[in-house]
């Protein structure tokens, strides 16, 4: 006997739904802006470039997660249009997100003389516990789930029994890969808490790879479970190929500055 199932709908505001997917989102992303706000003050930096930054960096991030699903999305969008802009349905990739992101961190950064590197740590924890609360918003429009599987398995990962219901869509039930990925997430979380805490141990931009390292590497396997994944041609997936790429870059990139820049500590309050 199937328990109801978790209504989209948070509340109506004067006569508009307002869905819980939103209401998710917008929790994660004050989380965000507060834990940044107080890491920019205990390295040196002003609370206020944080606000400032999200004021141009928030819009433009999720114009980028909007246009990066809609472009894998292409061929349907080009028949339903005016679907590019029901954002409240879902339909934002993360991805798309970080990289529209990461370029107004580069403009933000450069045009009040702040160490461009230094930003991306200070953005990085907030970053993935942000990304950890939004999965439940996925959760709560019944999307990204991965393929069938049985009740019996769900009930071995001893979830509660709301989640397994919400995870019967199109007459089966589904992998909570939303919920791998969320754990996963405050892992990650927490381990770069600690990393970034350890004396002199992680250079300047070490603990925003340290998230893409982590990010990245679980991100490449859950996508290969799931059932709704872009695809960039054939069987290739656009979040696994990007996962690895970024994966083996950063690892890169963390050698080679160790090697030939010797970037500073991250720990250490400097210039801005």
């Amino acid at each position: 006997m199937f328990l109801a199932q978790v209504n989209p709908v948070a509340f109506n505001l004067f006569g508009l739904e307002v869905k819980w997917y939103g209401v998710i989102i917008v929790t994660g992303i004050v989380l965000a802006v507060w834990l940044a706000s107080r890491e920019a003050k205990r390295v040196g930096l002003k609370e206020d470039d944080i606000v400032d930054f999200m004021f141009w960096g928030l819009p433009i991030a999720i114009i980028g997660a909007r246009l990066y699903y809609v472009i894998f999305e292409w061929q349907y969008y080009l028949e339903n249009p005016l679907q590019i802009f029901a954002i409240r349905n879902g339909g934002l990739a993360i991805y798309g997100g970080l990289i529209a992101g990461g370029l107004v961190v580069y403009f933000f950064t450069q045009s009040r003389y702040i160490s461009f590197w230094k930003f991306l740590d200070i953005a990085a924890p907030s970053v993935i516990i942000a990304q950890a609360i939004g999965r439940w918003g996925n959760f709560m429009n019944q999307e990204a789930f991965g393929g069938e599987t049985t009740l019996a398995f769900l009930q071995s990962l001893h979830l509660p029994n709301y989640i397994i219901e919400n995870m019967y869509i199109d007459g089966a039930y589904r992998q909570p890969t939303f919920l791998y990925e969320s754990l996963w997430n405050v892992l990650g979380f927490i381990l770069i808490l600690w990393l970034r805490q350890k004396k002199d141990f992680l250079r300047e931009g070490e603990v925003f790879f340290s998230y893409v390292l982590w990010y990245s590497f679980g991100r490449f396997f859950i996508e290969g479970m799931r059932t709704d994944s872009l695809y960039l041609v054939g069987d290739i997936r656009v979040s696994q190929f990007l996962s690895f790429v970024l994966f083996v870059g950063s690892l890169i990139f963390i050698v080679y500055r160790r090697k030939k820049v010797n970037p500073p500590i991250y720990n250490r309050k400097g210039a801005r």
